[in-house]
């Protein structure tokens, strides 16, 4: 799936790729090994433009203390590196070690972020990070929302009304916007949801009739992870199962090709 850097004016198309996955805070599945260096090599190889990740740890005490090869930088920093020179952190959840949230890296210029906080009730702290990304050669920039919804299917439909509310708030309704992450929606309640109320599309249901099998990584059976669009269309979506990501954590990520 390649990508083209475009200097022509905004009518002209453009496409990029982007990914979206859950790190697992850096862990193996079940947490036994350490696979953060693995998992930004991988990363790189898939040569995306935009990648949304979920549960990045933005510091660690703890770890950093017991783990050998632990980034002296936050998880979304190191992963960025020198391929992606433009990042943005949403923190979530803080504790007396540390905290981790969501995070945006991009080879487009991020010239607005803000963390919107999708917390409902109990320990569960859950956030959307809003990133307003600029494209070289158009005049419309892109929005872009990397989501962890809960666990508990109540709050998680408090949460999609949250984020529908803020879409209609914030972002014109005109504008390239991209939603991806960890739903946490084995239901699949969120698609007929997020059409009617903010018009987005999720690409896998769009070009296969379902949502993509992403979890547990080394047997997907549940569909939690996803990539919504509005004013775009989708080439080639792709669910990234098997070896290395099987290893690399506990949720398969996701690819594909956006058109604008």
């Amino acid at each position: 799936m390649p990508t083209h850097a475009s200097t022509a004016p905004s009518a002209e198309p453009f496409s990029f790729k982007v990914l979206t996955v859950n790190i697992h805070k850096g862990f193996s599945p079940l947490n036994r090994t350490f696979m953060l260096h693995d998992l930004r090599e991988a990363v790189r190889k898939v040569a995306a433009d935009v990648v949304f990740l979920q549960e990045v740890q933005g510091a660690h005490l703890k770890h950093a203390r017991h783990i050998s090869n632990f980034p002296e930088t936050p998880q979304y920093e190191f992963l960025a590196d020198s391929i992606w020179q433009q990042f943005a952190y949403g923190r979530n959840a803080a504790y007396d070690h540390g905290h981790h949230g969501n995070a945006l890296l991009s080879k487009f210029p991020i010239k607005h972020m803000e963390n919107h906080n999708l917390s409902i009730a109990g320990p569960e702290k859950r956030g959307m990070l809003h990133c307003v990304l600029e494209v070289p050669g158009r005049t419309q920039p892109i929005h872009t929302l990397c989501v962890h919804l809960s666990l508990t299917d109540s709050h998680r439909r408090k949460q999609l009304a949250l984020m529908c509310r803020m879409i209609q708030r914030d972002i014109p309704p005109d504008a390239p916007l991209l939603l991806a992450g960890d739903f946490n929606d084995w239901r699949n309640r969120a698609h007929r949801f997020l059409a009617d109320h903010a018009g987005l599309k999720e690409v896998f249901v769009s070009t296969n009739g379902e949502a993509a099998r992403t979890f547990p990584a080394r047997l997907p059976v549940l569909q939690l992870d996803r990539i919504y669009l509005r004013n775009a269309t989708v080439h080639t979506p792709l669910a990234l199962a098997g070896r290395p990501w099987s290893h690399l954590s506990d949720h398969a990520p996701l690819a594909a090709e956006i058109h604008l």
